[in-house]
């Protein structure tokens, strides 16, 4: 199943920067995306290939609850997503800055 760029460049929706995933960065040359829910882990390691022009080691994949909510007697609940643990061969970095 191929995917032209356009729909590959959809497959990624944001980069998650929080304390975990700066140090799985520093640690283990691990970068953490929002992934469409429907992305596989081939989609995930062909896009960050084509948008960050780095070589993908391996993807793990998980996908996250959304947490139940209250607001006065109102109960709701956020939406559940996927997010993407991305290790790159060594030698190769994403600059998130530059990007």
């Amino acid at each position: 199943m191929s995917m032209n760029k356009y729909q590959l460049a959809g497959v990624i929706e944001a980069p998650i920067i929080s304390e975990k995933s700066t140090n799985a960065a520093e640690k283990n040359n691990q970068f953490v995306f929002k992934v469409k829910k429907t992305a596989s882990k081939k989609q995930v390691k062909n896009a960050v290939e084509l948008m960050f022009s780095v070589e993908v080691d391996s993807v793990h994949v998980l996908n996250v609850k959304g947490k139940v909510k209250r607001a006065g007697k109102t109960l709701g609940k956020r939406s559940d997503w996927k997010k993407a643990y991305v290790k790159l061969k060594s030698g190769h970095d994403i600059e998130f800055s530059a990007a």
